[in-house]
């Protein structure tokens, strides 16, 4: 069993920085998605892919792996780079 940890990312559709701390674990999909046959519609018996685990820090999420022998991939969060512009600039 893999997962992934990585740091929610910022809502380009707004500018709060609400829940931006929390580290997220989620699993990876241990079979591939398949089209049902009568719909159309996809999906797969993996209910894992269902599972997203919210954590306070990197630390505690890295801390839950280990315990539970699960292979985990910590992403880096990219710095982010601000770009300070005036309205003004709009205009030259």
């Amino acid at each position: 069993m893999s997962a992934r940890i990585y740091q929610r990312p910022k809502n380009a559709m707004q500018s709060g920085k609400a829940l931006l701390g929390q580290w997220i674990l989620e699993f990876a999909p241990s079979e591939a998605r398949r089209a049902d046959p009568l719909m159309g519609w996809t999906g797969s018996g993996d209910t894992q892919v269902q599972v997203v685990l919210k954590f306070d820090s990197q630390a505690e999420a890295q801390a839950y792996a280990d315990k539970y022998g699960i292979e985990a991939v910590v992403h880096a969060t990219p710095p982010r780079r601000l770009k300070i512009q005036a309205y003004a600039d709009n205009f030259r």
